[in-house]
């Protein structure tokens, strides 16, 4: 009788005063029941200030979470009207507020770990056969909040599901065992926010989040990924729980103010709403310019933000919203909802429910729910959010129907422990309105995201979807309208993108603001793409590279035009030799021959044509054997040369000045004894040439340090004494020569046989001096080519001045060579 009076009054005030029975709403008995932690209100008071823990009443309606809870119960009405979803089975539920406040979620939480149809939590040491209140939850929404419940249900181990708890942390299956969700985790948002700032070249960029576990986690995850991609975050800071503290609202203007400095034109709010409606209450109150706010699914759709005056003038919003659409059907429940819980004789049928609710533990669920109208809420209704809760609902429910053993013909009514749908939910796939879902390794639904861009219409907001997210981004970019003058998207970069072959060079206060530096020759772009690597010594990269290319080896090859020109060149000298050879043999015993030196000028052109043929060892590749022999054998077939005109030249020196000498000296250099000479003087050589090969030889070399792309093969002087030495022998044989003959005086039209060897040495002389001057000068490349080009000019000076001559004589002047025509024209100097 108490308890009808009591109905009775409810109902006839809540009329009197205009008010439904909204509130009487969210609890219903069925065989197994389902907890759901929905936030009704929002917190008002300073909860620092508690000196007791007495209840926390959130007097303010937060409707988002009104809507939510309402999905739960509109789930689970069509569940139990389902011929196929648990059939003969009636869900029940009990639905409490969780505030959005860690400390209120606490108690209904507690209330659903009691012992079922107690109020009560028993201390055992096995909770195998407890059988609690609830047998699954759904809820709560922020990962705050989760992060508590999620530790107090793992105990035993009863199913959760959060329709929007996205911390990574909660995934750690040894910490949170039993959590569940119907939402994509903060990695995978962030993983989409730098792909949506990459699409549109953004790199430099403000971001902001929430103090809260899904602001701090979600920034924390964001800004490593954003990094890492090369966008630079310009300014980074987490907006204070409670603004309307005055220190906590001092930071809020702080952060303000640097995001205005940076002058960034986009800024991520990695929040949840009411710190972001603080933030942008102030922005607009201060009048600063606009900008692309980049939205997470937190606040994107969220009435609380939507509803700030002038909100509009902010400039561009983009954001992400869970995959999942619209509730089918649900838009008629609410609307005949709203309609029944003004009828008397439902809202008595509910009251009937609600007053066998423990509302000495936990008092009304949803006090200011009753005044809340049809008009009010409309607007959220396609808020996809709801979706989230709807899949969660059904994810619990496909469980349970998997546990029972359910058939077409109905379920047994039998008793199942929570901890027993744990293993079944965790490889749970399910159809639901064409889509199918599975539970992923972590736990989660990856449904992916929606992308959603606030378009103002006459001072309307419409939410118009221009993408999506799924592993990658879609997007269509010709549908978003910019709040710049042209429409089309700021330009927001510290940076150009390097490109490959290009590092980075900080410049400002900001170490992601660079400049881009091509990587030089012989170095380049590493994975750090802070300094460029030099190449290995045996490779080498253009300028602006990515990697390194193996040497090609460089050296005098035989195809080259400069060495066929010289080879040109030698075989003319040596053809040239060579027939002055034959002809000085042909006419070996006449008169000029014999003058010449007889058989030792026929042995210094055999030598001659040797040294021509040694220069073809400065050609091809450079090998031990053909360095450590290149000057040995040049110089020993140039100073078998100069040893027989050092013959002649003593002969001529010791007739012409010196005639009162003995003539035993002159025995020594004429006749068979001058090839004593000749042998004493090649065997000096032959000995510094030994001494060279054994002690000092030449020996090849690899030089990667004169050319960019390729290793000159060459040969290095081990000791330039040596060689110095064996060169400057022949060098003092010449100049022994030159001075023997020089001064050597002839009548008019006599025939001066002296004038030959002084101009042969002289032609030696200038060419050593060319080759110095040239050999210094010109790149190692070049050297052989000009010790080849100096020893064919030697030789042919030479030829020219002491060989030809007599050869023109002995072809068309036959004649002059006569006895008589000598000891007529050839005086003294013969």
């Amino acid at each position: 009788m108490a308890r009808a009076l009591l109905l009775y009054l409810s109902l006839g005030c809540s009329v009197a005063q205009g008010r439904t029975c909204m509130s009487a709403q969210f609890r219903k008995p069925g065989d197994y029941i389902l907890g759901g932690l929905f936030p009704f209100g929002m917190n008002t008071m300073n909860l620092s200030e508690r000196l007791e823990p007495s209840i926390i009443v959130c007097e303010r309606l937060y409707a988002s979470g009104l809507i939510w809870a309402l999905g739960m119960k509109f789930a689970i009405d069509k569940i139990n009207n389902s011929t196929s979803l648990l059939p003969g089975i009636k869900l029940g539920y009990e639905i409490y507020d969780s505030c959005l406040e860690p400390v209120v979620v606490i108690q209904p939480s507690l209330l659903f770990l009691t012992r079922e149809g107690s109020a009560g939590i028993r201390v055992l040491c096995s909770y195998t056969d407890y059988q609690t209140r609830v047998t699954a939850v759904i809820g709560p929404y922020l990962s705050d909040l989760a992060l508590i419940t999620a530790k107090l249900f793992s105990f035993f181990l009863i199913p959760q599901v959060s329709y929007g708890a996205s911390s990574e942390k909660l995934s750690q299956e040894e910490y949170y065992p039993s959590f569940f969700r119907t939402v994509p985790s903060d990695k995978s948002q962030s993983k989409a926010l730098v792909q949506l700032l990459d699409k549109f070249g953004w790199n430099w960029i403000a971001a902001i989040g929430s103090e809260n576990e899904y602001g701090r986690e979600g920034l924390g995850t964001f800004s490593s990924l954003a990094t890492a991609q090369g966008i630079c975050i310009a300014y980074e800071a987490l907006i204070p729980a409670d603004p309307s503290v005055p220190q906590d609202h001092k930071k809020l203007e702080t952060i303000i103010k640097y995001i205005n400095e940076t002058q960034v034109n986009v800024i991520v709010l990695f929040s949840v709403d009411r710190p972001v409606k603080a933030l942008l209450e102030q922005w607009i109150s201060h009048g600063f310019s606009q900008k692309v706010w980049i939205a997470t699914e937190a606040w994107v759709m969220s009435d609380i933000v939507t509803s700030i005056p002038n909100i509009q003038t902010i400039g561009t919003v983009i954001g992400f919203t869970i995959k999942g659409g619209i509730v089918p059907g649900f838009q008629d429940y609410v609307a005949d909802l709203f309609a029944s819980i003004q009828q008397e004789s439902f809202c008595r049928a509910s009251w009937e429910y609600s007053l066998d609710a423990d509302s000495a533990v936990l008092g009304p669920q949803c006090r200011q729910c009753d005044n809340v109208s049809l008009h009010d809420v409309s607007h959220l209704l396609e808020n996809q959010q709801t979706y989230a809760v709807y899949v969660a609902v059904y994810s619990v429910a496909h469980t349970l129907h998997q546990a029972l053993g359910c058939t077409e013909e109905g379920c047994p009514k039998a008793t199942v422990k929570s901890w027993q749908l744990l293993d079944i939910m965790k490889e749970l796939q399910f159809t639901l309105d064409n889509q199918s879902f599975q539970m992923d390794q972590f736990h989660s639904m990856n449904q992916g995201f929606d992308i959603m861009f606030w378009s103002w219409q006459k001072g309307n907001l419409r939410y118009i979807p221009v993408g999506d997210y799924q592993e990658s981004l879609r997007i269509n970019t010709s549908q978003i309208r910019f709040h710049t003058m042209d429409k089309k998207k700021p330009v927001s970069t510290c940076f150009w993108r390097c490109e490959p072959g290009q590092i980075k060079r900080v410049k400002g206060f900001h170490l992601c603001c660079y400049d881009c530096i091509d990587c030089e020759e012989n170095t380049y772009e590493s994975k750090d793409d802070l300094f460029c690597t030099n190449c290995p010594e045996h490779q080498w990269s253009p300028i602006r590279s990515t990697k390194c290319y193996d040497r090609s080896e460089r050296y005098f090859f035989w195809d080259e035009p400069l060495i066929i020109g010289l080879l040109v060149l030698m075989l003319f000298v040596m053809v040239l030799t060579g027939l002055s050879a034959v002809l000085f043999l042909k006419n070996l015993n006449t008169p000029l021959v014999q003058a010449a030196g007889g058989a030792r000028s026929i042995f210094a052109l055999l030598f001659l044509l040797l040294m021509c043929l040694s220069l073809c060892l400065q050609i091809g590749k450079p090998s031990t054997a053909s360095c450590m022999l290149q000057q040995p054998l040049y110089t020993l077939c140039l100073c078998a040369c100069f040893s027989t005109f050092l013959v002649k030249s003593l002969e001529i020196v010791l007739l012409t000045e010196f005639t009162s000498c003995p003539k035993g000296f002159l025995l020594w250099v004429t006749q068979k004894r001058a090839w004593l000479v000749v042998a004493v003087t090649c065997l000096v050589e032959s000995m510094l040439c030994f001494w060279y090969i054994y002690s000092v030889p030449a020996f090849p070399v690899r030089d990667y340090k004169l050319l960019h792309s390729q290793v000159l093969i060459r040969c290095k002087i081990k000791s330039w004494f040596a060689y110095i030495m064996i060169h400057g022998y022949n060098g003092g044989l010449a100049f022994i020569c030159f001075l023997c003959t020089f001064m050597v005086q002839t009548p008019a039209k006599k025939y001066n046989m002296a004038r030959g060897i002084t101009f042969s040495m002289l032609a030696y002389f200038v060419t050593w001096i060319a080759f110095i001057a040239t050999y210094s000068t010109v790149q190692a490349t070049q050297q052989p080519a000009a010790e080849i080009c100096g020893g064919l000019l030697c030789a042919l000076g030479i030829l020219t001045s002491f060989y030809i001559p007599k050869c023109y004589i002995l072809l068309f002047k036959p004649e002059w060579n006569t006895l008589a025509y000598f000891q007529l024209h050839q005086g003294r100097a013969s």
